[in-house]
């Protein structure tokens, strides 16, 4: 039923995970984006024939503003998981490559100081490697 959510084995992810990126999927086809556009002209213009009553409205807001909230959140959940899919990656990189700074793996744990001093390094390193 619900093989368009789940997108490695059954047991990899939460099932709120996987009905989460199923919804981040589903929103982001442009087949949605029309559909809503056209949902919302054909309201407009149905409170416009109806002079805009006030519970039409009052409805019409509160879904808006339910559908926006849940989102949101759906959006970030999304974007944290490949956020950290793609740290374990780069980690991965980092860990393999015999002449990498190891030190870099743990750098998104790291205080603002340690992180200021990593980017003044690797500044000065991008700044020698210029060609003149």
């Amino acid at each position: 039923m619900w093989s368009w959510v789940r997108s490695g084995p059954r047991w990899s992810r939460h099932p709120a995970s996987r009905v989460l990126h199923g919804l981040d999927w589903v929103a982001s086809r442009p087949s949605i984006a029309v559909t809503v556009v056209a949902l919302d002209l054909l309201w407009v213009v149905f409170s416009a024939r109806f002079e805009f009553p006030t519970r039409l409205e009052s409805v019409f807001q509160t879904m808006v503003a339910a559908v926006t909230l849940a989102m949101v959140f759906v959006i970030q959940h999304t974007q944290a998981r490949e956020q950290a899919a793609t740290q374990r990656k780069l980690d991965e990189i980092l860990r393999s490559l015999p002449g990498a700074d190891k030190s870099m793996i743990t750098l998104e744990a790291a205080p603002d100081d340690e992180l200021r001093a990593a980017a003044r390094t690797h500044r000065d390193v991008r700044e020698e490697a210029r060609p003149e």
